[in-house]
């Protein structure tokens, strides 16, 4: 319906996919919105995270910062490639997408009790209200969509059995929760890999890179909050490392973006195999990335004489996520190169994880990416001029 040339939303219209080779397709003000309210779920996850690491809790850190992004992580990504097929605007849509933003609100408040009692229950809440508002909207493409009507009600059907396997969870006596969360996940993971194999919804290639490419600035977001607080300690403290800390620092939150976004072009595989694994395989991106921002914070800690690790402990929590985050791009968007490319970054990867051994493990990872940043680009050049030879 439109009123002159100004379209006008209706409450309701039916869920058809939508056309993968749409011109134009760029993220909606919806997504951005529901993209900023997923920056408090990460700044819990990221904060939660430097705090157990800074008092020496290594284990129990990485557990439930692996478990906590998984719900993080899996909600915005089933929200991503529903929109990207689906998205109708219309009211009745907009209003689902407000619930599954509030069940993000909700998820991130729980992430402090996750992390010091081990209790996961707002966090189950808030994830299950999300997945609960997603039922609602692959019930309207089972009726707007005949075409896809089996993938559509395979994915409600399996979302909804699962999320009352998370909720049983929360009875489960102690010891339980871990196995029940590694087989919940598995599950969870397992529902596309069945739905899409009874026909492909109408994912955008362009729109899924573009969302992608915007959660990587948020995680960014992260170990920029890092820096900032490192600056601002140099400045209380008169600490002149820290000054350098964050120099360092900088150095290496730009040369994640320069990496990644290094060729924006890159797009999801067509194929099923290809796309389920190019999406998957970001929560590893993703999670390292949050997590060099709560390793920079260690850092700045260690220099502070607060945190109750050695100073070769608080490197490895920089080079740990930063070498995660190198081999995870080079298998997502590199590992087709030849030569120099084949080998370059899961060489970088290993020489991080050397880094902590040095006197100052931050500046030398900086160092090396800094490197890294400068090689890639002498052979991208190299490559675009042997091709117009």
């Amino acid at each position: 319906m439109t009123t002159g040339n100004t379209p006008v939303r209706s409450w309701y219209r039916p869920m058809r996919g939508r056309r993968p080779d749409e011109v134009h397709r760029v993220a909606t003000p919806l997504e951005l919105f529901f993209d900023l309210c997923f920056v408090v779920a990460v700044a819990q996850a990221s904060g939660s995270l430097h705090h157990d690491l800074s008092e020496n809790h290594l284990g129990h850190a990485v557990t439930s910062y692996l478990t906590v992004f998984f719900a993080i992580w899996w909600a915005w990504m089933n929200f991503t490639w529903f929109a990207s097929a689906y998205d109708t605007d219309d009211d009745v849509y907009r209003i689902t997408t407000l619930v599954q933003i509030a069940g993000a609100l909700i998820l991130a408040a729980g992430v402090p009790r996750a992390f010091t009692d081990a209790d996961f229950t707002t966090i189950t809440y808030g994830y299950v209200v999300m997945r609960l508002a997603t039922i609602v909207n692959w019930l309207r493409a089972a009726a707007g969509n005949p075409d896809r009507r089996a993938t559509a009600t395979t994915y409600a059907a399996g979302v909804l059995v699962v999320q009352l396997g998370w909720l049983l969870r929360l009875a489960l006596p102690d010891g339980w929760g871990l196995p029940a969360f590694l087989v919940l996940a598995l599950a969870d993971v397992l529902v596309p890999v069945v739905a899409e194999r009874l026909g492909k919804t109408s994912w955008h290639p362009h729109h899924i890179a573009e969302r992608y490419q915007l959660f990587t600035l948020i995680v960014l977001g992260e170990a920029i909050l890092a820096i900032s607080v490192a600056i601002q300690s140099g400045v209380d403290a008169g600490n002149p490392r820290l000054w350098s800390l964050a120099a360092a620092g900088a150095v290496i939150v730009f040369a994640l973006w320069w990496l990644y976004f290094d060729r924006p072009g890159q797009l999801p595989p067509g194929s099923l195999r290809g796309s389920l694994f190019w999406g998957y395989g970001h929560y590893l991106i993703f999670a390292a990335i949050a997590a060099v921002g709560a390793g920079l914070a260690v850092a700045v800690d260690h220099d502070l004489h607060v945190a109750h690790v050695s100073g070769r402990t608080a490197g490895y929590t920089v080079a740990v996520p930063v070498a995660v985050y190198l081999l995870a791009l080079w298998v997502l968007h590199l590992r087709w190169k030849r030569g120099l490319g084949l080998v370059l970054f899961p060489a970088a990867a290993v020489l991080a994880l050397v880094t902590p051994w040095l006197p100052a493990p931050v500046p030398a990872l900086a160092g090396l990416l800094f490197v890294l940043v400068a090689v890639t680009l002498v052979l991208r050049h190299q490559g675009a001029a042997d091709r117009t030879v």
